[in-house]
């Protein structure tokens, strides 16, 4: 089992999860790990956000376990997980400028001296020429930014990324892959992105999985799956 200082091993162990008579995700077992980039791909209803809700204890796996590292969180509530969640809607705090917004996990844990760590990350995340702008203020591409940094400054072993460039136009989508990718190099965490986009998945991942109906049909490297599908699904898909 490995922990870097930059991420831990994230370990989902025979998972299934049902909605009533739905079985959302079937016995899903997978291990990603510490300091990856890694993609959940698949078209919608296949299981992949429900997966990354779980892992963010958001949704209660109906069996199976999850663990982080060498701790099965599969019950911990969200706060007691060493994780954090960018959505597609950024959920930026509109009343506190960007320095705030990103500063504020740290206060509320009641940490001192935030400000080198504030000022690290909005160097990291090339904001630091906007640290007193209000959301409002900013483009797509600088609030996607903003709720990186601050996920980030929180330290969690894997960071999760549902759908984030979701609301950007294409231009932007593209530039903010790269600029993903390079943050996630530099910080060296665990990066699982849910996106049902083909060409996001396959820029930014180091490994992809694909999901239909609640399981992974392939799983591998990007140019591997795109010139050895191994099913129809898969085939098509991509």
């Amino acid at each position: 089992m490995t922990t870097t200082p930059g991420g831990a091993d994230l370990r989902i162990v025979d998972v299934t999860k049902r909605f009533g008579d739905f079985v959302a995700v079937d016995d899903l077992t997978l291990t990603i790990p510490a300091g990856s980039f890694f993609a959940l791909l698949g078209p919608s209803g296949c299981g992949k956000t429900t997966t990354l809700r779980m892992v963010a204890g958001l949704e209660e796996p109906t069996q199976g376990a999850i663990l982080i590292g060498d701790e099965d969180v599969t019950w911990n509530k969200p706060y007691k997980r060493p994780v954090n969640t960018v959505f597609q809607s950024y959920a930026l705090f509109p009343h506190l400028d960007i320095w705030e917004n990103v500063a504020f996990g740290l206060r509320r844990q009641g940490k001192k001296d935030i400000d080198k760590q504030v000022e690290a990350m909005l160097d990291l995340t090339e904001l630091s020429g906007l640290a007193r702008r209000k959301p409002q203020q900013l483009s797509g591409g600088q609030q996607q930014r903003v709720a990186l940094a601050r996920a980030l400054i929180n330290q969690p072993q894997v960071l999760l990324l549902d759908e984030p460039l979701g609301a950007l136009d294409l231009k932007l989508r593209r530039q903010m892959q790269l600029e993903l990718k390079r943050i996630q190099t530099e910080v060296g965490l665990t990066f699982v992105h849910v996106t049902h986009d083909q060409e996001e998945a396959m820029t930014m991942a180091d490994t992809v999985a694909v999901m239909n109906e609640g399981r992974i049909e392939q799983m591998g490297a990007p140019a591997d799956l795109y010139e050895l599908p191994k099913t129809a699904f898969v085939a098509n898909f991509l």
